[in-house]
């Protein structure tokens, strides 16, 4: 009697087998290392949103948001390896600039180009306010209280701020593309300057004569650092010599600012902090953007030979693919785990209890799996909308909806926010 096959190996040969039709669909004229990138800044944000923004359960019930940087500031400087945003700026203009040159060499105009790209913006933008829009009322309704629809209102629209400004960065893209094409890589340094010109004024001997909102000024250039870095790229002018210098460069001013000029060491925002180098964003934001982009330049032939293996291209593939679903929802994925637990009658260690020690931080390890399989679902039922909207999803009766479920959802912000 032949013995039956063993039945383990048969799941990693369906994996070996899946991830070599992804490999062999994939165009041989694709370039790997830049969507690794993207991937690799994705998961990072993903990830670090995870582990720093807390919901905790209060005695009235309701869930207000805390970080557990607070309790654990010797943590502060692991941000720097989650807050990849200048990362995927930099993917974004290497991206764009390809994109709109190769759109000119159609003969296609700009507009046609910047319209294509800000509506793929914006379609997972109306999906998640859409539904948020519908949500808050109904939570409400259903008894859930008020501090826990505010503190979930407040993290989805956290993501939210980013894709505005990308979608500017984007906007502003055949401008770039000509200013870089005069200045080259000092074009990056001048949106740096820019924004240690805002710092001086904010934080220097005329800080107390400057209002807080001027560091606003600084939202557009501390992000287009890195977009314009990704244009020098995308035409050659980034060399290993270069990148090499900006990733030493950074480091330097990374310490100077740190060290020396009392910035925060956290690259993300502490409840309750004085300063924050995220919001608005500060010189820490191109410092560590340089660092970035320079070892992302470095490590890019390297990364694509690494992604030319089958299983590990097919991992990079699904974050790309989902980009910004899964920006747009990761901490709504979140929120389907914590608000329903925010029920039970004491606090979930790592999930609703106050981020207090590492004690959380191991319990909170144990939950990004959760996470990780809630949005898993989320993006499989609501990536299509990443996409032109066909059949249903372009019906008039579910645009109207969706446009009533995002202005709801900004009445709902501006009543309980």
């Amino acid at each position: 009697m032949t013995a039956a096959p063993a039945e383990g190996p048969g799941p990693l040969r369906r994996i070996g087998a899946a991830a070599r039709r992804v490999d062999a669909a994939t165009p041989p004229e694709r370039e790997r290392a830049v969507d690794g990138l993207r991937a690799a800044a994705i998961c990072g944000v993903v990830l670090g949103h995870w582990l720093v923004s807390a919901t905790v359960l209060w005695g009235d019930g309701g869930l207000r948001i805390s970080s557990p940087l607070r309790a654990l500031p010797e943590l502060a400087a692991a941000s720097w390896l989650f807050q990849a945003l200048t990362l995927f700026f930099l993917v974004g203009g290497y991206v764009s600039a390809r994109g709109l040159e190769r759109s000119r060499a159609r003969g296609e105009g700009d507009r046609a180009w910047l319209r294509t790209r800000l509506l793929r913006l914006g379609r997972p933008v109306l999906a998640v306010t859409a539904v948020w829009g519908a949500a808050a009322p109904a939570l409400l309704a259903a008894g859930v209280p008020e501090a826990s629809v505010r503190s979930a209102l407040l993290l989805v629209l956290q993501p939210l701020w980013f894709i505005g400004v990308y979608a500017a960065a984007t906007a502003l893209t055949p401008w770039a593309l000509a200013v870089e094409r005069r200045l080259g890589p000092a074009a990056a340094l001048s949106a740096a300057l820019l924004t240690a010109g805002v710092d001086l004024l904010r934080f220097g001997p005329w800080s107390g004569q400057v209002p807080e909102w001027a560091g606003l000024a600084n939202v557009l250039p501390a992000w287009l650092f890195g977009y314009l870095l990704g244009i020098s790229w995308a035409r050659g002018r980034l060399s290993r010599p270069f990148a090499a210098a900006l990733l030493a460069g950074g480091a330097v001013l990374l310490a100077v600012l740190v060290a020396r000029l009392g910035y925060p060491v956290s690259a993300v925002g502490v409840p309750g902090a004085e300063r924050s180098n995220s919001n608005p964003p500060s010189l820490l934001v191109p410092a560590l953007g340089a660092v970035q982009a320079g070892a992302a330049v470095l490590l890019a032939a390297p990364l694509e030979r690494l992604l030319r293996r089958p299983v590990v291209w097919a991992c990079a593939v699904w974050p790309n693919l989902n980009a910004l679903t899964v920006f747009c929802w990761h901490l709504t994925a979140m929120l389907a785990v914590a608000l329903p637990a925010s029920a039970l009658p004491a606090a979930v260690p790592g999930l609703t209890s106050a981020p207090d020690g590492a004690g959380w931080l191991g319990a909170r390890l144990l939950w990004l799996p959760v996470f990780a399989a809630v949005l898993a679902a989320l993006c499989a039922v609501l990536r299509r909308f990443e996409a032109p909207w066909t059949g249903l999803p372009a019906a008039l009766p579910v645009r109207t909806a969706a446009g009533l479920g995002a202005a709801a959802f900004a009445g709902s912000a501006l009543v309980l926010i």
